[in-house]
């Protein structure tokens, strides 16, 4: 009886442990969200890869050069390359030999982020690791001849708070098993059940990422790509199962629709309060993820575009994924790095209004256009972010309901200021007149209302 009784209770404790999560879509997407991710608001994307040599165009080189054979791409190599290079021949080339992950972690640990997310693979099929699965198109066997993702998430780990993220490719625009697949309709798996899938077990047994970041599906299916019995794995069983948060790219169709957190689509910013936790991923670039060597100044986006974009997204229920394309030989180069800089010097004043908060009842104000709301529950306050500086010397807020007893509000980095309530709800908000010097940032200001509604 006791030797059946603790039997039981093995079968039991086995049970509850390895099968919580079935793999189906039904019982993955029930998985609560981890708590740190929605309170972390604000992630870094570093798309970096074989693309970083001719960076030219986007991070999509190989396919618009090879694939779609888009003109201007076709040129360029027959400009610059000789007859006969391939697309291979760029590997070589990848050497980082500037780079220094501790440098690369101070740059991010700056920028207020709370995580990053670093390609390990894009569609071109190169790990930045050392793969068993992809020897000798990896990091280790060419180019660089090092592990990079090791490099960065032990640098990370080490000097940083910070939590470490993978961006994984489930296909590769000209590996033949997958080519072979996809001419078969999708009715053989070869390619993911020896190489995509290995892969993915291998970054998360290795690296451990609190973030898995799955993406091109190639026009196939989930099942497919086994992407449920994969997910089962990693939220029952893998050693990140209680804190790892997954997107939704693991198939197609499940966009938008299936996983832990929404993308949607890239740079996706609905501007309305999404229920479901979603993330807008944006380029520093407009124009390319990977680092392009033609960009222009005005290509990038200025620092009150993106304080704008991210107070948005916080608003209305996101995270903000900035992204970087570090250069062939390792850099971030200035414009990336002053653009995360400025991002932390606007957090390191404004930061209780983003981080740990939550959406408010309303999200932008219905009166003054540029003012952005934001809820955080301990303190009991609304935060509301006005992007511009208003020339009259007041900035009216409609819709928080305020009282003349008890309703303060104070301008963050600064001290409390007067006001007077409108009719029938809403306030107006008298500003200081300070010069440059003492305002308390240089981008987008919060006022914090406590005893307000």
């Amino acid at each position: 009886m006791h030797h059946w009784s603790v039997f039981s209770l093995s079968l039991l404790l086995i049970g509850s442990c390895l099968c919580q999560y079935e793999p189906t879509w039904e019982s993955i997407d029930s998985r609560p969200l981890p708590e740190w991710f929605d309170q972390a608001k604000f992630g870094i994307f570093i798309h970096w890869g074989v693309f970083s040599v001719p960076s030219y165009g986007s991070e999509w080189f190989w396919w618009y050069w090879q694939g779609r054979k888009i003109p201007s791409y076709v040129k360029f190599m027959e400009q610059n390359y000789p007859t006969g290079f391939t697309y291979a021949d760029f590997a070589p080339q990848f050497q980082a030999e500037f780079f220094d992950p501790v440098e690369w972690v101070d740059i991010f640990a700056s920028s207020g982020a709370k995580y990053i997310v670093l390609t390990t693979k894009h569609h071109e099929g190169f790990t930045l690791w050392d793969s068993k699965y992809s020897w000798p198109w990896n990091a280790v066997a060419v180019g660089p001849r090092r592990d990079l993702v090791d490099d960065i998430a032990t640098a990370l780990r080490t000097h940083s708070d910070l939590r470490l993220g993978l961006y994984h490719s489930l296909f590769e625009w000209f590996n033949p098993k997958f080519r072979a697949d996809a001419d078969n309709h999708f009715k053989t798996n070869v390619f993911p059940t020896t190489k995509s899938l290995p892969e993915l077990y291998e970054i998360v047994n290795k690296f451990k990422p609190e973030v898995l970041w799955s993406d091109g599906d190639g026009d196939a299916p989930d099942s497919y790509w086994n992407s449920t019995g994969f997910l089962a794995w990693l939220y029952n069983e893998s050693p990140v199962r209680d804190t790892v948060v997954t997107n939704d790219r693991w198939g197609y169709g499940s966009i938008c629709k299936h996983g832990g957190y929404y993308t949607c689509s890239d740079r996706y910013n609905p501007g309305h309060l999404v229920k479901h936790k979603w993330e807008n991923c944006l380029s520093i670039d407009q124009k390319s993820w990977g680092y392009r060597r033609e960009a222009k100044l005005s290509d990038y986006l200025s620092i009150e575009k993106l304080i704008g974009n991210f107070v948005e997204t916080v608003s209305c229920g996101g995270n903000l994924l900035l992204n970087v394309g570090p250069t062939h030989d390792g850099r971030i180069v200035p414009i990336f790095e002053e653009r995360l800089r400025q991002m932390g010097q606007w957090l390191k004043v404004n930061g209780e209004a983003i981080y740990n908060s939550s959406a408010w009842r309303v999200q932008n104000d219905t009166a003054t256009p540029g003012v952005w709301y934001t809820w955080n529950q301990k303190e009991k306050a609304i935060y509301a972010i006005f992007l511009s500086w208003p020339n009259d010397g007041y900035v009216v807020l409609n819709d928080p309901i305020v009282s003349a007893s008890k309703t303060q509000v104070v301008l963050i980095g600064y001290q409390a200021l007067s006001w007077e309530s409108m009719s029938p709800t809403g306030l107006k908000v008298h500003l200081p007149q300070l010069p440059p010097s003492q305002m308390p940032c240089s981008w987008a200001w919060t006022l914090r209302l406590t005893g307000a509604m």
